[in-house]
């Protein structure tokens, strides 16, 4: 179905279902001769694999990457370099309650509505389980970004109602909701716990930074950088909004204060997030996106059949009771691929 390719220069085609044999993505534009193996994939496979913790869906699943195409001798070949992780714990049992239901706050309705068809196992195509190979193509490109000094950094910022009052990226790692503050990560783990006893979800907001990034990238008019990040990050399942450095705050403020001014050596401020006109200005780039609270609660809600009959719907399965913590290192791997992208694209049109 149309819909899986993202990218223009760095393309990725994501295929593959929650419950099906294998998920997996096809990458096109890896550098030619870059060093790359599987290790250097499962590296970031394994920030974002489920099962992880307490606070996690209790689902196992190992995310394995096997790399069956374009590589040559340990270097990409420049080829379509194609990555597959096989899907090891489902449990199609579990969703045979809601086969003809529509469950509140999945894309269950919709894809039924678009296709007269839908998986029902674990949401098929529409469930979390796609992001896997989102992160495996988006290892590829953090490495290439690497090698050029651009550096990307996503963390929890706010979950469960509970806000991060301090930021300091050496925490993000050292706690299990990758939160930037560890006083409120206590807090978080703690309140997460209560809702998954109460078969209930919370959702939160993750922060990016982006450091490294040349000034200039980004294609006017329809596919400013801001722009692409954007789609990017709402294409990310539960992701309902997205702001860039002062954000929805700068309605509030007057254009003096929301200017950034500059100096002989550059910009004063950076309430714009590192993009003016869709184009990067060579300062950190920053954005937040808002993620709902899991669709997937035990708690029984009312619904209609695939009939139009009202019924009520409790939904069964391993689901993550707040999803933020493992969608960080998706936030960060789609970034790397919108990034890069643009990076090709700048040096397709430089003299």
């Amino acid at each position: 179905m149309p819909g899986n390719i993202f990218g223009t220069e760095f393309r990725i085609t994501t295929f593959g279902e929650s419950h099906g044999k294998a998920v997996g993505v096809i990458v096109e534009g890896v550098t030619p001769g870059l060093d790359l193996s599987e290790s250097d994939i499962q590296k970031e496979m394994d920030k974002r694999k489920p099962g992880q913790s307490e606070v996690s869906t209790s689902r196992k699943e190992s995310d394995i990457v096997h790399i069956v195409s374009g590589i040559f001798e340990g270097k990409a070949a420049g080829t379509p370099l194609t990555m597959i992780i096989f899907n090891e714990d489902a449990n199609s049992e579990s969703y045979e309650n809601v086969k003809k239901l529509f469950r509140p706050g999945h894309a269950d309705y919709t894809y039924y509505k678009k296709y007269g068809i839908r998986d029902h196992r674990g949401g098929g195509r529409s469930s979390g389980r796609e992001t896997a190979a989102r992160v495996a193509a988006g290892a590829i490109a953090k490495k290439i970004l690497l090698k050029t000094g651009i550096k990307i950094s996503a963390y929890v910022t706010k979950a469960t109602g509970v806000e991060c009052i301090d930021c300091d990226l050496f925490e993000i790692e050292k706690n299990i909701v990758k939160a930037c503050d560890s006083k409120a990560a206590k807090t978080i783990v703690e309140r997460i716990l209560r809702l998954k006893e109460d078969g209930n979800s919370a959702g939160g907001v993750v922060e990016c930074k982006i450091s490294g990034v040349p000034a200039g990238l980004g294609e006017p008019v329809f596919d400013k950088l801001d722009a692409d990040i954007a789609k990017a990050m709402l294409s990310i399942g539960s992701v309902k909004g997205i702001e860039f450095g002062l954000g929805f705050k700068s309605a509030d403020v007057t254009g003096k204060e929301n200017n950034d001014q500059m100096g002989k050596n550059g910009f004063l401020s950076n309430n714009a997030g590192g993009i003016l006109g869709g184009i990067s200005t060579g300062e950190e780039i920053l954005f937040r996106i808002a993620v709902k609270p899991t669709a997937s609660i035990l708690s029984e809600q009312k619904t209609i059949d695939i009939n139009g009959n009202e019924v009520v719907c409790k939904t069964e399965g391993r689901h993550d009771s707040c999803i933020c913590p493992r969608i960080v290192p998706v936030v960060e791997a789609m970034a790397a691929i919108v990034v890069l992208d643009h990076l090709k694209r700048q040096k397709a049109i430089c003299v």
